[in-house]
């Protein structure tokens, strides 16, 4: 019996989707709910699994076709291969020179799609790749690494050797430009920058933290923490609490602008940018102001490791009325963050250094923190921005005003 695999439904508001990567060839047998295909749209990568076991007849869809909800991407035979190969023989090709090609598409079949985009694009063989993920998982990252290397260490056999000119003198390589097509995730992310720099009134205010009291407030019940509720104490979960403090203050930096509008929302879904190997993500998580630390911190792991993974759904990542972003693990000192179209504010998190400050006329060093919030002008005023910036300021330099809620 013949079975045709289509294009499962999509997300709402996504009309399509583009096929990114086969991971079975015409003639092989699959496992039930084995992975067939990757389908990626603007937010995620859907995958594919096999209805039944058995054996693909037939590929409709090529690698790089945009599809739809409903079309048939595959055609499979369901139940055992029939005709299996017959032994080798003696003038059969010996088993071994078989088995590097397996252990290549093992290895690339279990890379995520943008690790496997790039593997295509240089033409390299899996192999020649040593993963530094969780079961020796190539990442990006690997692959970057690897092409990196030194120009002379990439020279193959049969290769002219380069001539050596003098001894100390430069050998100009060939200079190379490459053209690679915006993944959808890219594109999109392009979309709504540009869309919010054209529709919101955009400006952002700083301000400074002493982290003092969060710093020993984490160093005194971490152990603790972690031992009564399975997960770590994190920054982010004081930076979400303060956070909702403040909104619950200032609720027009929670509303949005709707045509002609302000839509004020009566919850706080706070939305935490993730940076994955796609790109980045904005996972939500939903009624903060309901949650303990430790759920927080434990919601915020399950999302972020979804993201990351590639396994995150559209419900995820859509709804959110304020979002934090924390460009200080890769090193920032400040940035001006950028609204997540339709919210009217975002919170950015800064790089946490040790400063010279004067406290009660004595110079003391403090673990200071710059903040910044972007906010839509439109609707929230400078004094309103300023106000809410110095309430988590507030909030996290006596972390006992979130506990009291004053």
């Amino acid at each position: 019996m013949s079975i045709e695999i289509k294009v499962p439904a999509l997300p709402e508001s996504v009309s399509d989707a583009t096929l990114v990567a086969w991971h079975k060839n015409v003639g092989e047998s699959v496992s039930r709910d084995e992975n067939l295909v990757d389908l990626e749209t603007d937010k995620v990568v859907l995958e594919v699994p096999a209805p039944v076991g058995g054996v693909i007849e037939e590929i409709r869809v090529s690698d790089g076709a945009t599809v739809t909800a409903g079309d048939v991407l595959a055609v499979l035979a369901e139940g055992e291969i029939v005709g299996k190969a017959t032994p080798a023989t003696v003038s059969d090709a010996p088993a071994a020179v078989e088995q590097p090609v397996d252990i290549a598409e093992k290895k690339v079949a279990k890379t995520s799609p943008a690790v496997r985009r790039l593997l295509e694009e240089h033409d390299l063989d899996a192999t020649m790749v040593t993963g530094s993920g969780k079961d020796g998982r190539l990442t990006k990252a690997d692959v970057m690494a690897f092409l990196k290397q030194d120009h002379s260490s990439n020279v193959t056999p049969g290769d002219p050797t380069p001539e050596i000119v003098d001894e100390g003198a430069v050998v100009a390589l060939e200079r190379k430009e490459q053209r690679v097509p915006m993944t959808r995730l890219r594109s999109r992310i392009a979309e709504r920058m540009v869309q919010a720099q054209h529709t919101a009134a955009m400006l952002t205010t700083f301000n400074e933290v002493d982290l003092t009291e969060v710093m020993a407030m984490r160093k005194r019940y971490r152990d603790s923490f972690e031992k009564e509720h399975g997960v770590k104490l994190g920054f982010m979960s004081f930076f979400a609490k303060a956070s909702v403090e403040a909104l619950k203050k200032f609720p027009v930096v929670n509303a949005s602008v709707e045509d002609n509008d302000v839509v004020y929302h009566n919850y706080f879904d706070i939305g935490v940018a993730v940076s994955t190997e796609r790109g980045l993500m904005v996972p939500v998580l939903r009624d903060v102001d309901q949650m303990s630390f430790a759920q927080f911190e434990s919601e915020l792991g399950a999302v972020a490791a979804r993201a990351q993974a590639g396994t995150i759904g559209m419900e995820d990542l859509t709804g959110g009325t304020f979002t934090i972003t924390n460009g200080g693990i890769f090193g920032s000192m400040m940035s001006t963050p950028i609204l997540n179209p339709p919210q009217s504010a975002i919170l950015g998190m800064h790089n946490i250094q040790q400063r010279p400050m004067v406290i009660a006329d004595e110079i003391v060093v403090r673990p200071m923190m710059y903040l910044a919030v972007t906010y839509d002008h439109r609707i929230i005023d400078g004094r309103e921005a300023v106000q809410f910036l110095v309430t988590i300021k507030e909030q996290l330099e006596d972390p006992g005003r979130m506990l009291l809620q004053v």
